[in-house]
């Protein structure tokens, strides 16, 4: 550059244009091989002294600032979209504790599990519980590479870019640090920050934001950076996914580990081992709440010792040596001004109060669920009266409104002082009032109990379900077409003509062929869309022909069948077909296919009699079979540990085990890759039968299945 040697005081206007001209094209070359490529052409030293150039030039010259300035943006050019990022290790949710007894609990079964006494042996860490979006942020020889959101545990956003622009977050590792190493933690926003972009924003005359949280998971997903680094984020290490060598043996000593790389932790983390010093630990952060500059819905225990954990393992979805204590729910008065009826995709019919808008904890609540009718009445799942004096709730009545964290709100109570003297029971419909179908309460045929829930008997004849399942089938966690929103299938629901209308879920994968072969309906010419976005569309959608089984089995949105259950299913039969192949010959609820549906853990009865009936109906068949003309499901990954003899066997534990308890056998054999079935079928490989074994020993030699003893076991395990 020819004037980079000439002192800022001395250049002349001229001069300083061509040069940050210069200076902006040089920084934005370097910032796409440092971000886009991974190729740097420069020192970290040379480029910030090419930025401070830029600054300086800016300050003695502010009318020259240009509109592509390195001081606007941040890192590389925005991107168009997030691409994901497959998480090497899950993150997965931990399970919840709400009182004292249930922290009791979750220490006694932590003791239970390993098979010893709870005797205060087994230290835990306690840590707040930072309200915030998580993050895992990988580094490779000591440079961050990448970020990625939580998303559903096993995928989440490529946010690199916008990581790199929090401070508290360092770019490089100290010398000495594991070639791999993934930090996790939550990206926040303090509440001192929250409130001066609000003040800043209200002063510009702009949108205001309901809360820190929020303001944070937005600020990270922009896709232009700069605006990422306009809002001031901050971060807290507490945990870490993939390392290629674990510096500590302990989670109290890996927090120390991050802190001395760089990374913020919490202060408040301490290591105890009585349960009373934990739950004491939890009131004293209960307390400190409100003059913290974060926002914090609980504290998280965790087994100290890291060799524990690993013996404790995983359930589905969460740790076994972890919990969150959460903080008792805020709660705040408001007027129930009218009841609505809303219908999902299951044709449940589900009360929700329309409130007088009132703030609880921060956010702004216009509207409460009431569940069912029962709970409408004042009456539990079991019959109980769940109400003070079994009040029932009535548009007009004063009530306490109840949110925590990011549940949805729900009216707790009635304050009958202030009941209106006109107010009348409420009724709940007998027909649905969407499509006018019959309205029934299903009884159990085991307990002959009545549902609790109201459904409509109009399946996909109702416009509400099937509205709602096409917006469960594109939803972040099954099928996640971009551009294809709730409002945009509200649009194409209703579109009059055949080219634009989508109303089963194959529709969405003809669009692209009925549009161009439509003279006159052009998605291109409506309002809302244009030439781009439809084409962008239409890449989404092709985007999603080949999607993973359990996504598919997910987005069919089977009753009671959620992404943990998916999962299940989808490891549990391999493909697509051999899992529908089973459902329909198990259509009987008897023989093999039934039993080996029922023998999957965490698979019960009323999970596998929901799947038989959803393959039972021909509408479904016919959604099916004209869906799989357009899409592939992808066989599950098999979880296999190369090294381990029992990898994809399934493995029966039975009688009494002495050297390991059975949920850790569970937890061994599954982390070896084998699959623990709950009893013995022609499919099973492998019977570890302990003293005391009954039937289930005599069926693994009807069918001349392998037994072993406990001791085989750790034999076959170390072979």
């Amino acid at each position: 550059m020819a004037n980079a040697k000439i002192p800022v005081e001395t250049l002349t206007e001229e001069e300083a244009a061509a040069e940050l001209a210069n200076l902006a094209a040089e920084i934005a070359r370097n910032d796409e091989l440092y971000h886009g490529q991974d190729a740097p052409a420069i020192s970290d030293a040379d480029y910030d002294a090419l930025k401070r150039r830029n600054e300086a030039i800016e300050a003695r010259f502010p009318a020259l600032v240009r509109d592509d300035s390195p001081s606007r943006r941040v890192g590389a050019a925005p991107l168009p979209t997030f691409a994901p990022i497959t998480h090497s290790r899950p993150m997965l949710s931990l399970d919840n504790a709400f009182s004292d007894e249930d922290v009791r609990d979750f220490v006694n079964s932590v003791y239970r599990f390993l098979g010893r006494l709870p005797d205060e042996t087994i230290a835990f860490t306690a840590e707040p519980k930072i309200d915030g979006l998580s993050m895992s942020i990988r580094y490779e020889n000591g440079r961050l590479v990448s970020a990625a959101t939580r998303g559903d545990g096993t995928t989440g956003e490529n946010v690199t870019a916008n990581v790199l622009t929090i401070g508290e977050i360092p770019n490089r590792l100290p010398a000495g640090a594991p070639d791999v190493v993934e930090v996790r933690g939550e990206v926040y926003m303090a509440k001192s920050d929250f409130l001066a972009l609000n003040e800043k924003m209200a002063a510009e005359g702009r949108q205001t934001y309901v809360n820190p949280r929020n303001t944070a998971a937005g600020s990270l997903r922009q896709l232009d950076a700069s605006v990422t680094a306009s809002r001031k984020l901050r971060f807290f290490a507490y945990a870490w996914g993939e390392m290629s060598s674990i510096p500590a043996d302990t989670q109290f000593g890996m927090i120390g580990v991050l802190k001395s790389w760089g990374f913020p932790v919490n202060p408040m983390t301490q290591r105890l081992t009585r349960v009373e010093d934990i739950i004491a630990h939890y009131r004293e952060i209960g307390l400190a709440r409100p003059d913290l500059d974060y926002d914090i819905d609980g504290v998280v225990y965790k087994v100290d010792e890291l060799a524990l954990q690993e013996r404790l393992g995983f359930r589905s979805r969460s740790p076994r040596w972890a919990t969150a204590h959460k903080f008792p729910a805020e709660q705040a008065f408001t007027i129930v001004e009218k009841i609505d009826i809303q219908v999902g995709r299951t044709g449940a019919l589900t009360p929700v109060a329309r409130l007088t808008p009132v703030t609880v904890g921060g956010v702004v609540v216009t509207n409460a669920t009431l569940h069912n009718a029962d709970y409408i009445e004042g009456i539990g799942n079991s019959g109980e009266r769940i109400r003070p004096e079994g009040h029932d709730i009535r548009i007009g009545d004063t009530v306490i409104v109840q949110r925590a964290g990011d549940v949805i709100p729900q009216v707790l109570d009635v304050v009958m002082e202030k009941r209106p003297s006109d107010a009348a029971s409420y009724v709940f419909p007998k027909t649905c009032p969407v499509c006018g179908s019959h309205a029934v309460r299903e009884r159990h045929e085991k307990t002959g109990r009545l549902d609790s829930v109201t459904r409509c008997t109009g399946g996909f004849v109702c416009r509400a379900q099937a509205v709602e399942h096409l917006k469960h089938f594109v939803s972040r966690n099954a099928f996640d077409i971009e551009g294809l929103g709730a409002k945009q299938i509200d649009f194409f629901f209703e579109a009059e003509d055949e080219a634009l209308r989508i109303r089963t879920a194959p529709d969405i994968f003809t669009l692209r062929q009925r549009q161009e072969a439509s003279p006159l309906a052009k998605l291109e010419n409506i309002d809302g869309f244009g030439k781009v976005s439809v084409r962008k569309l239409f890449d989404a959608i092709d985007a999603r022909r080949s999607i993973a089984v359990n996504r598919f089995i997910y987005a069919l949105g089977i009753r009671h069948v959620g992404e943990t259950n998916a999962k299940l299913l989808a490891r549990a039969y391999g493909t697509y077909d051999a899992f529908a192949t089973a459902m329909k010959e198990a259509e009987s609820l008897s023989g093999d296919a039934w039993n080996d549906l029922n023998n999957i853990e965490g698979i019960g009865e009323v999970v596998a009699r929901a799947i038989v009936e959803f393959y039972k109906e021909p509408r479904n068949l016919d959604v099916l079979d004209r869906l799989l003309k357009e899409v592939t499901p992808e066989a599950a990954e098999a979880v296999v540990v190369s090294s381990s003899p029992v990898a994809g066997k399934t493995v029966v534990f039975t009688g009494s085990l002495e050297k390991m308890t059975r949920d850790e056998a569970k937890a061994m054999a599954e982390r070896l890759g084998a699959k623990v079935a709950g009893s013995v079928s022609k499919k099973t490989d492998l019977v570890v039968a302990g003293p005391g074994a009954g039937s289930k020993l005599d069926k693994a030699r009807e069918f001349d299945i392998e037994v072993i003893d406990e001791d085989g076991w750790f034999e076959r395990i170390k072979s």
